[in-house]
């Protein structure tokens, strides 16, 4: 008996045309032919398939750039008077013109897109930064510590803006100092809000919870975790924050109580222009022009951030 089990298990050669060669097209049919591509890199040829958005953040680099050399390469200057040139039109030594002191319109637009633009962008990263913090601070420790800090963000919120701008104007005097001040008392509200809903739907995941089993500190989760993967709304809502800014600082311009003279914004440049709106009328087209391109481009960009960070937008 033994004898016949040993016969039966022990193994039989196979002779060599029982063995087939595999075809090449099943070899390679598990073959992942699609480059691995980071997030970022992923987000980037999505953003390159939006054209509108791509001209639009051409655009935006192409403004800031004209601000910072355009001042700085023209032969005039943003405050160069000269009588024998008052309110010109357009002409090939000034491209748009001259204003009733005889001052280049298109130095002017250019040196006030600094301000603007600085005004816009440097908001725009300060309340980003004062939002992340408390939001997600709100948002991951929660109770009492998160009713608290929310019901100060909706005292902030109820307050006017232009209530304590004109406060900070009457104290500190109308400077950059001022406008920056009293564009970014309550603007960050909103990013507050956006991240604390982000980090209170993130913080119950399993990553979340893996990373704290792991023995990482609370700080860690928050920041290196739950903000890390709400990056992708932080930036979107901080490119519409931008045209926000450059608005709010176009208002205070326009109103009299932003950027003071001989420094220019473009809505400082748009009040001095409505003076003279009814004998030159193309005055008051240049900032205004200005203002309105540089914010759609603002609102494209964010757009097409939104679909490429957002897998759920596509």
């Amino acid at each position: 008996m033994k004898e016949i089990i040993k016969q039966a298990s022990a193994p039989h050669p196979l002779p060599p045309d029982a063995f087939e060669p595999l075809p090449a097209s099943e070899k390679n049919a598990e073959f992942i032919a699609m480059e691995s591509k980071t997030f970022l890199q992923d987000a980037w040829r999505n953003f390159r398939r939006n054209k509108l958005a791509l001209i639009s953040l051409c655009f935006i680099i192409l403004m800031c750039l004209m601000a910072i050399f355009v001042p700085i390469l023209s032969p005039y200057t943003y405050d160069g008077m000269d009588s024998s040139a008052l309110n010109q039109l357009p002409t090939l030594q000034h491209w748009f013109g001259t204003d009733k002191f005889g001052r280049d319109i298109f130095v002017r637009v250019m040196f006030g897109a600094r301000i603007s633009l600085a005004v816009g962008f440097a908001a725009a990263g300060i309340n980003m930064v004062i939002g992340i913090v408390y939001g997600g601070i709100a948002g991951y420790i929660g109770g009492k510590a998160d009713l608290i800090m929310m019901r100060v963000v909706d005292m902030l919120y109820s307050i006017p803006n232009l209530l304590y701008i004109i406060l900070i104007m009457l104290i500190f005097g109308s400077n950059m100092f001022s406008v920056l001040l009293g564009i970014c008392i309550s603007s960050w509200v909103g990013m507050a809000r956006l991240v604390r809903t982000q980090v209170m739907s993130l913080k119950e995941q399993e990553f979340s919870l893996a990373a704290f089993v792991m023995g990482a500190s609370k700080s860690r989760i928050l920041f290196k975790h739950l903000i890390i993967n709400s990056i992708g709304p932080i930036i979107v809502s901080l490119t519409l924050m931008v045209p926000s800014a450059i608005f709010q600082e176009s208002f205070l311009g326009f109103v009299g109580i932003g950027i003071s003279a001989p420094m220019s914004s473009w809505g400082t440049l748009a009040n001095d222009a409505r003076l003279v709106i009814n004998s030159y009328p193309l005055q008051i087209v240049w900032p205004v022009l200005s203002i309105c391109l540089t914010m759609l481009a603002l609102n494209f960009l964010g757009d097409g951030l939104g679909e490429a960070l957002d897998p759920k937008k596509r």
